[in-house]
């Protein structure tokens, strides 16, 4: 089987390393809180119809390794992913949105992405 991906028109490989953290970066990620995360990150990239390679949610920050397709840009799947896991996080722990240091931002402002070549 070819390491490729197929939309109609075109053959695909476009796998991303995407890091990002916590606001302030604060270790926040750890027990439930972590769990919900790695959920909702396998939910939303599905959604999105990325693929999940490999995904490391540690107490400080969040590693991805996903394919992503091209008519998907990863600012798009960014948004989405900082956007509504942050929603969720909130609704299920509602004690994180009272702390003074989170108001309605559970994410820190940006993230890291590197491709990985086909000689990964």
């Amino acid at each position: 089987m070819s390491r490729f991906c197929k939309l109609s028109h075109a053959l695909w490989h476009c796998k991303y390393h995407i890091v990002w953290v916590p606001k302030y970066r604060y270790r926040i990620l750890k027990g439930s809180v972590g769990k919900e995360v790695n959920k909702c990150i396998h939910v939303f990239c599905g959604h999105k119809e990325c693929k999940v390679e490999e995904l490391n949610v540690q107490e400080d920050h969040v590693h991805l390794i996903c394919m992503v397709p091209p008519k998907v840009s990863i600012s798009d799947l960014m948004g989405t992913l900082k956007g509504r896991t942050a929603i969720r996080i909130f609704k299920q722990f509602s004690y994180l949105k009272k702390k003074p240091y989170w108001g309605n931002h559970f994410w820190a402002p940006g993230y890291c992405v590197d491709t990985i070549g086909l000689n990964e």
